[in-house]
């Protein structure tokens, strides 16, 4: 995907491919408006008209009407893309959205790529790159907690935090060139002890957004919690408690879950992706083994584990070994199963259940909750951090300012600490967008909707 822009128009269908209500067809570029009124027939050409109205008419092939449509014109710069644009309501039949397309292609426009009209509002400087980010987010959020933390993204509070710092450190680095300036009068505008002093407290700021991320990160992406144990000790019990639903067979018989069941459910806002698995035991039965070994990789993938045993089992080192080998780093919550039957306490466990008549089944849930959340719960209105991307940056940046501290202590010129310093700004510029290598443009908008 090239970064050039405002060459061309572009054509792609906003809306979900197949029959609906109706399809949104979204253009926009330099010839918008003239491709439009090539097709489209009403009181008042779209070339003709203000921004921010709707205009009714039809679309023809020659003299063949396709449809009555209903034609939204923005006017560059007050467009999502920041050009011309206009969205194109037709009714929702595949065809007609097709064959307005095909008209728009034969005129002179190009299908979208994926991601391009929200790529060309981040070339014309209508958001950053962390806004274009949080776009997607916003489409793929399963949760209102997702979705609230895409908005604020998308807000720009992450951008304005990031920009905040960067500044702080701009005027940091100013100081030290202004020195290089005045090298020969062997002038100094900050003290080195001052300057460590700045330097120390916005990486404390760097870092305490970093910090923010494993809770960002299940806000995006959810919590994976694989339920493992020995056979018929509750586990799918304690799956359907959950869900409030028999989604899983329950039976008395040893090995009946053969095979990877999977559900998602919102926990107060926040995506779990649960993951009921084989019981975890030594099986000569084919199905039963290769359920045992997708056990195994779904305990691989898990962000927490729930390991349940009961009253007759007891607590297995074996298979908990086993789990710490698979995912050594894995939150491992342990619980007791079947608490309805005589049982005794046990040091290992964490809660004791009964997934028959629920009790202690809340508190299990709310440990489940804290395990794969943490401790501290976040508001909707703090800046949090939940891309890869964006903490690689942030690390970046506090690697190259824990650089500049070592060089000044070491004594070494202002000249090497102004470099270092301007490398962890170069790393905040690269996370809002303000440098950023075209491969890494082109990752983050290939992910994207066609249409958006």
């Amino acid at each position: 995907m090239s970064l050039k822009t405002k060459e061309d128009t572009i054509v792609a269908l906003a809306t979900p491919p197949g029959m609906g209500a109706i399809s949104v067809i979204r253009l926009s570029g330099p010839d918008s408006f003239r491709l439009i009124d090539t097709i489209f027939s009403s009181k008042e050409k779209v070339s003709s008209s203000e921004g921010y109205s709707i205009k009714y008419g039809k679309i023809s092939d020659n003299d063949t009407i396709l449809d009555d449509v209903l034609v939204s014109v923005f006017r560059a710069p007050n467009s999502y893309t920041g050009e011309d644009a206009v969205e194109i309501s037709t009714h929702g039949s595949p065809f007609i959205a097709q064959r307005t397309i095909e008209l728009l292609i034969k005129l002179g426009a190009r299908i979208a790529e994926p991601g391009e009209f929200t790529k060309r509002a981040f070339l014309n400087n209508k958001i950053d790159l962390a806004q274009a980010e949080a776009v997607a987010d916003i489409i793929n959020s399963r949760t209102s907690v997702s979705l609230k933390g895409a908005r604020n993204q998308l807000d720009g509070l992450l951008s304005a935090r990031v920009s905040e710092i960067r500044e702080k450190l701009v005027n940091v680095s100013a100081l030290l060139e202004l020195e290089l300036d005045f090298s020969e009068e062997d002038i100094i505008f900050v003290k080195r002890d001052e300057l460590n002093a700045k330097i120390l407290l916005i990486l404390k700021e760097i870092e305490e957004i970093i910090s923010t991320y494993r809770f960002g990160k299940v806000t995006r992406d959810g919590v994976n919690l694989a339920i493992v144990g020995e056979p018929n000790v509750g586990k799918s019990s304690i799956l359907n408690y959950i869900l409030k639903e028999s989604r899983a067979i329950v039976s008395s018989i040893p090995g009946t879950t053969r095979d990877i069941i999977r559900e998602d459910i919102s926990i107060d806002g926040f995506l779990f992706r649960l993951y009921d698995t084989a019981g975890i035991r030594v099986s000569n039965d084919e199905l039963e083994r290769e359920g045992i070994l997708r056990s195994r990789e779904a305990l691989k993938n898990a962000d927490i584990v729930l390991f349940v045993i009961d009253t007759k089992s007891g607590f297995s080192d074996e298979i908990y070994e086993e789990i710490k080998s698979l995912n050594p780093n894995v939150k491992v919550v342990k619980a007791l199963n079947k608490i309805d039957l005589e049982y005794e306490k046990m040091k290992e466990i964490d809660f004791y259940v009964s997934a028959k008549n629920g009790n202690g089944m809340i508190e299990l849930i709310n440990g489940l909750k804290i395990a794969g959340l943490g401790e501290k719960i976040y508001t909707e209105r703090d800046i949090i951090v939940s891309s890869l991307r964006h903490v690689d940056c942030l690390r970046l940046a506090v690697k190259n300012l824990q650089k500049a501290i070592n060089t000044l202590e070491s004594k070494l010129s202002a000249e090497f600490v102004a470099s270092d310093i301007r490398a962890a700004e170069n790393a905040l510029r690269e996370l809002i967008g303000d440098i950023a290598p075209d491969d890494i443009l082109n990752d983050i908008f290939s992910r994207f909707c066609i249409g958006k």
